[in-house]
This record gives C-alpha cells, structure tokens and sequence, in this order.
C-alpha cells in the first residue's frame, strides 16, 4: 500500500467515525424523549394518551420508511441550511441524525417495555411522579438493553453512513465508492469493506461488555 493510499484510508476512517459517533449522540438527544413519549403514552404506559401516542407514532414510522439514499437526497436542502454545504462529512451528520433518531426511537421504547411490571408498581405505590418513574426507576432498569440497542444503532449508522459516499458523502464509504466503483480498483474497496467490518466488531463488542458489567442478571 502507497503512503499517499494509506494516508487516504486513515483520513477516511476518522471520518467515518466522526460521522457516527457524532450523529449516534444527537440522534439518542432526540430519539431518547421521543422513545420515552412513545412508552408513556402507550395504552399499558405509565400515563396513557393516545392522541399523543399516535401522533409522534406517525412521524417516526414515517422517517424510519423511508431509505436512507432517498432521505439524503430528499433533506438537501435542510442540510444546506443547517450546516451551509451538502458535501462532506459534516453534512453527512445532518441526514444521518434524521434516519436516525426515529430508530433510535423505537430503540428506546422496545427497551423500556422490557422493564418488570412489577417494578413500576412499587414505584406508583410509594408516590413517585412519571418523571422521577422514569429516571429513577425505569430508565435505571432498562439500562442493559438501551446499552445493546446503541451498540446496534452504531453499527446500522455505519451502514448509512457507508451509503452516504454515493452522494458526496465523506469517509470509507465516499472511498469505497470513488476508487472501487468508480476507479475499479477493487483492492480498495476490500479494504474499506474489511475496515468497515472490524469498526462494527469493536462497536459490538464494546457494546457486550458493557451490558454484562450492568445487567445484574448477569452477575
């Protein structure tokens, strides 16, 4: 491997993990209270409301509907707006966050819905508020598997952000693109793919061992 094509692959791999790390930590500040609502609101939550249930239902079946190549394309503009260009890896964060916080949503209120019954009960029994049931008691609760759902919402992330190189997006994917689609060289394009696999290993991985340390059904 050349210096100047190593170079290239090391720029693309920081690349794509600021794109997916940055946008997984949005995407959970927005997914994170719509995944709470969803659960709430539900008709056996912790404070029933249907129309809002149905509501914000809507929308997040609506964006997660959608295939990512389409949403990038369909949001250009908004991404322009937010960030003032529509290339790179910066404005990649932009549609990655907008695929991904309606996942990350249902994510987080599958999660919760794990929580024992039984728990909330005693909770509502000794006077706790739907707020202090949620940070106290049910968010506590469900932290193994919110901690397994963002291991698995990193690597679906990856997998858009790999996509996003069609469209002038940065890191492996743009890589993989320009020079193994475009260029035929299909060495780089392994490279990148092998690269892309291993990234997803260590979120997984990393991912596990964090949710044996916390489960204390594990213990």
């Amino acid at each position: 491997m050349s210096p100047e094509l190593a170079n290239l692959i090391l720029t693309g791999v920081g690349e794509t993990l600021y794109m997916v790390i940055v946008s997984t930590l949005v995407a959970y500040l927005l997914g994170v209270p719509l995944g709470v609502i969803l659960y709430v609101t539900d008709s056996k939550g912790i404070r029933p409301n249907r129309l809002v249930n149905l509501t914000v239902g809507i929308v997040v079946n609506v964006l997660r509907s959608i295939p990512f190549l389409i949403l990038l394309v369909m949001i250009l503009p908004f991404t322009r707006l937010v960030v003032g260009t529509t290339i790179g890896s910066t404005a990649t964060i932009v549609p990655l966050v907008v695929a991904a916080a309606p996942y990350v949503a249902r994510m987080v209120e599958s999660s919760l819905k794990e929580v024992d019954a039984g728990v909330l009960e005693a909770a509502r029994a000794m006077g706790s508020s739907v707020f202090q049931m949620i940070v106290r008691v049910v968010l506590p609760e469900a932290r193994p598997s919110l901690l397994l759902g963002a291991a698995i919402s990193l690597a679906t992330i990856l997998g858009y952000s790999a996509m996003a190189g069609f469209v002038g997006g940065g890191g492996l994917g743009a890589i993989a693109v320009n020079y193994g689609y475009y260029r035929y060289q299909f060495d780089v394009m392994l490279i990148t793919v092998v690269l892309l696999v291993i990234i997803v290993q260590i979120f997984q991985e990393g991912g596990l061992a964090l949710v044996r340390k916390t489960d204390k059904r594990l213990r």
